[in-house]
């Protein structure tokens, strides 16, 4: 498994259809996301654990799958910042 990083966008228009549907979506989906919308900012992110990128677009609502944005995310540490360095 993998780690991604997903952002969800909705217009303030949309905003409460947007989290409700979220909410039905069931697993937790609307907790695991960190919300812009109080602030204005209508996007959400959350870090999940999937199998690939489509495993992980299919946690949302269909509404909000093919504007999502799914990004495939690693740590490094600083040993391997340092060989990453010393590589170059």
């Amino acid at each position: 498994m993998m780690q991604y990083l997903i952002e969800v966008s909705h217009t303030p228009e949309e905003c409460m259809q947007a989290l409700d549907e979220m909410d039905a979506q069931g697993m937790d989906i609307l907790k695991m996301f960190r919300w812009g919308c109080k602030t204005g900012d209508h996007r959400g992110w959350a870090f999940v654990m999937a199998d690939n990128d489509m495993t992980a677009r299919d946690m949302l609502p269909t509404s909000a799958r093919e504007k999502a944005i799914v990004v495939p995310v690693v740590e490094f540490t600083s040993e391997q910042l340092r060989m990453m360095h010393e590589s170059m």
